[in-house]
């Protein structure tokens, strides 16, 4: 388990607990048994404490854990007869973005996601999650071959935002967010979107633009990173603390707002403690999702999604 830089205290007392089960397997005749159980009760009561009260910073920290499971672990979980589609048809092939059709619980759907990696290799090759141009043009044509043949679309967002390299700019990184945007909002499909880590900047707008919108408790979602909002507008990053509480970016926050939809509770310690609860827990909420938008065609899902959006901040205008 890798820690957080708040579960510091967290991490010495489960050590210890630790050293003192492997001493017992040195040697058989220490009794340890007593001496652990009370560490795993202390270490346990701890992990409740301090995941009750996050600030928004903490969340952010927690979001990016690089233990927590990603869009793959997701869509091999939760998914079947995934077969992956590649490429724009126009310049190549975005490996930080996934998608194809599949199958979810028996029903046939088109799924796509940000893959940031699970180590160096595969977070090279995936680009940190971090979307070029031919990414969300993939995206797009996902989202057409999905309203074509009349398939629910299930996005999964985490990224830190769109890839912000020269040659992303020079092939229209801009356009291709906004045009996938477009899409989000012209397909006459369910589409559903779950952020299941950072959902950062336009490039998770990209993709979240969606009939429901649905946040794991920990994940956070921005206009912004902490750091860059910091850099910004106190021209110091080391002010990601301040700025991460002033984004309001928490799905606490968020549903508030009426940002959100749905808040998908966590297991205790967050997704990476425990993975298989979280993606479960992440399928139940996707089934409860495209079951209350069954039934409606195509010219009412585009008007509720279209009305979800152009009504956002509408109420703290009248107020």
């Amino acid at each position: 388990m890798q820690y957080l830089e708040f579960e510091k205290p967290l991490a010495e007392i489960e050590g210890k607990a630790e050293e003192l089960r492997a001493m017992a397997l040195a040697n058989d005749k220490m009794n340890v048994s007593q001496e652990a159980a009370a560490l795993d009760k202390k270490a346990a009561d701890m992990l409740r404490d301090l995941y009750k009260g996050l600030n928004a910073w903490q969340k952010c920290q927690v979001a990016r854990h690089p233990e927590r499971p990603h869009c793959k672990d997701y869509i091999d979980a939760l998914f079947t007869d995934y077969t992956p589609l590649a490429g724009d048809r126009n310049f190549a092939d975005d490996h930080a973005v996934m998608g194809g059709l599949a199958r979810f619980k028996d029903r046939p759907v088109v799924v796509i996601g940000q893959e940031k990696g699970s180590d160096t290799k595969t977070r090279i090759e995936r680009n940190f999650g971090m979307a070029r141009p031919e990414g969300y043009r993939k995206a797009i044509r996902l989202m057409d071959l999905a309203d074509r043949f009349h398939l629910p679309v299930i996005t999964l967002v985490d990224t830190p935002g769109a890839y912000p390299g020269k040659g992303a700019e020079e092939r229209g990184q801009s356009e291709a967010i906004a045009r996938s945007t477009q899409k989000c909002l012209q397909i006459g499909v369910p589409l559903i979107s779950i952020i299941i880590g950072e959902g950062g900047s336009g490039g998770a707008v990209a993709f979240a633009t969606a009939n429901r919108v649905a946040m794991l408790e920990h994940s956070v979602y921005s206009v912004i990173t902490p750091e860059g909002c910091a850099s910004i507008l106190w021209k110091d990053a080391e002010k990601m603390r301040e700025a991460a509480a002033a984004l309001r970016l928490t799905a606490q926050d968020l549903k508030a707002l009426n940002v959100i939809d749905k808040i998908i509770p966590e297991p205790l310690g967050g997704a990476q403690r425990d993975a298989k609860t979280a993606i479960a827990d992440v399928g139940k909420a996707i089934a409860t999702l495209l079951k209350e938008l069954d039934g409606k065609d195509a010219k009412a899902l585009i008007a509720d999604r279209r009305q979800k959006f152009l009504g956002m901040g509408a109420k703290g205008l009248a107020a």
